[in-house]
């Protein structure tokens, strides 16, 4: 039996009785992708030769591409009604076991105490159908999520409660808590809004929650507009025009096709996925909503984000607009990742604070307000930070003032950016190792860069060009706070003291 901290290949310990099937509907939604698969095929082949698809479909050829693409769905539908009965979950105190495959049987466990997120993804067909896909993100390496899908959505986010309520400790509790009676929790900069009381919850019932912020659609859109991907679509079809004009022939603009597409859907998969942002804090961790086509109902439990990056590009710098991301371990990177790691999608000052005060409330100084706009927007040894000497300015001309690192109690915090402005906070529990970097030039120049490894994701902490005797100094000193914080960390079942 192979064994690993998240997965393992077992699960003699379940009852029978305790195993659960998909929904039936299931090798319906899936079946299909088997058709799709197909016609992109086919059309990426034919896509440069129309002439040749056009001879191919001619006289009786269309009835053997269509009984083609029929004969590609039976089997598709067929295949996924199989997988479907070979397919089972089942849910105990202390995992979720999982069978799967019909060729190759698997057979998986993901232990509910190294859970990272759950994720409640309704597509746009599943949710015609008021089905979910409700994903379990492990910390582990590649294939070590479990993906349920599909359930009734009922089903799915009920099953969200009782996995957060068994993995925060709790068991089968018999108090509610009154989202009535919470008390406040401070948010920098503005009115204080109210916390959730952690308690059980009866039958796992899902826990109360109170909204902190949400995002306007109107904000969306124009952040969009104003985004870097425009600007470059912009420039292209102007450079492209001006150039079709002056040779005096269209060939450039249909050239231009293939990438004006590429700009256009980048910049509707960020309307799509932020769409109808709202983050909320309640006793089982972050809580966000968001997604158009595809809606996306995500929870983080407490302690699971390992560090978090604010950033604001050139264009977003009037309104004062920032984007929060997150890495969570499981998430990992990729597409579906890019979009599961975003806190908050476009973000006033006011509201990138609280996103952040969501993931770490107590940053370890008296002014936290004070040290984030300082980390925003200062420069030089503003606010304490440890910033490159002059000679840094033989390799960043540019930004070399803006780069800095600071200490608190509680976490690291380093900015770096004069055209595109980074933030990135490191609480010192979740720093996953250290290191020095030193290239030839640095080494004449008595220079070193500052690296904060973290789980794969958006942010990847690191200060260029700090004087190398404070980079090593530095690193000793925050190898000792990360050993202290992470002796002192809360326990991984953060509930169970309220059971």
């Amino acid at each position: 039996m192979k064994t690993d901290d998240q997965v393992v290949e077992a699960d003699e310990a379940v009852p029978a009785d305790a195993w659960r099937r998909m929904h039936p509907v299931t090798p319906a939604l899936k079946g299909w992708k088997a058709i799709v698969a197909v016609v992109a095929f086919a059309s990426y082949q034919f896509a440069d030769d129309v002439r040749a698809a056009s001879d191919l479909l001619a006289g009786r050829g269309w009835l053997f591409a269509v009984g083609l693409v029929l004969l590609v769905g039976v089997v598709g539908f067929a295949y996924s009604g199989l997988a479907w009965r070979m397919t089972r979950y089942a849910v105990t105190d202390e995992a979720v076991h999982y069978r799967s495959g019909l060729v190759f049987r698997q057979q998986r466990q993901a232990r509910l105490d190294r859970l990272q997120a759950v994720d409640v993804v309704q597509p746009l067909l599943a949710r015609l159908f008021g089905l979910a896909d409700l994903r379990l993100e492990v910390a582990g390496g590649s294939g070590s999520a479990v993906s349920l899908a599909y359930l009734r959505e009922p089903d799915a986010q009920a099953l969200r409660s009782e996995l957060l309520a068994l993995a925060a400790g709790l068991r089968r509790p018999t108090t509610n808590p009154s989202a009535a009676d919470a008390p406040a929790v401070p948010v920098p900069g503005g009115e204080p809004t109210a916390a959730v009381p952690t308690g059980p919850a009866p039958g796992f019932e899902e826990a109360p929650e109170r909204e902190v912020y949400t995002v306007p659609m109107s904000r969306l859109l124009v952040s969009t507009l104003r985004s870097a991907g425009v600007v470059g679509l912009v420039v292209m079809l102007v450079a492209v025009v001006a150039g079709a004009l002056i040779a005096q022939e269209a060939g450039p603009l249909f050239a231009l096709l293939p990438a004006a597409l590429g700009f256009v859907g980048a910049l509707w998969g960020r309307v799509n996925s932020g769409a109808g942002f709202r983050a909320a804090w309640s006793p089982d961790g972050i809580r966000l909503r968001h997604g158009l086509t595809e809606q996306r109902a995500q929870t983080v439990p407490p302690g699971r984000v390992q560090a978090v990056r604010l950033t604001q590009s050139l264009w977003w710098r009037g309104p004062d607009w920032w984007r929060v991301q997150i890495n969570v371990a499981g998430y990992g990177t990729g597409d579906d990742a890019a979009r599961a790691t975003v806190l908050h999608p476009v973000a006033t000052r006011q509201e990138a604070a609280a996103a952040l005060w969501l993931v770490l409330p107590d940053l370890g100084v008296e002014d936290p307000w004070e040290l984030i706009n300082t980390a925003m927007s200062g420069m030089d040894d503003d606010g304490g930070f440890i910033t490159s000497p002059r000679s840094a300015r033989w390799l960043d001309p540019i930004g070399w003032r803006r780069r800095g690192v600071r200490v608190t109690r509680t976490a690291l915090i380093s900015r770096s950016g004069r055209l595109v402005r980074n933030v990135d906070v490191v609480p010192h529990e979740r720093t996953q190792s250290l290191g020095l970097d030193q290239g030839p030039l640095q080494r004449r120049l008595g220079l070193a860069s500052f690296v904060v490894h973290s789980t794969p994701g958006p942010v990847s902490p690191r200060v260029d060009h700090l004087g190398a005797k404070a980079a090593a100094a530095l690193l000793d000193e925050q190898a000792e706070r990360a050993r202290t914080a992470r002796a002192s960390a809360g326990p991984e079942l953060w509930m169970r003291g309220t059971a």
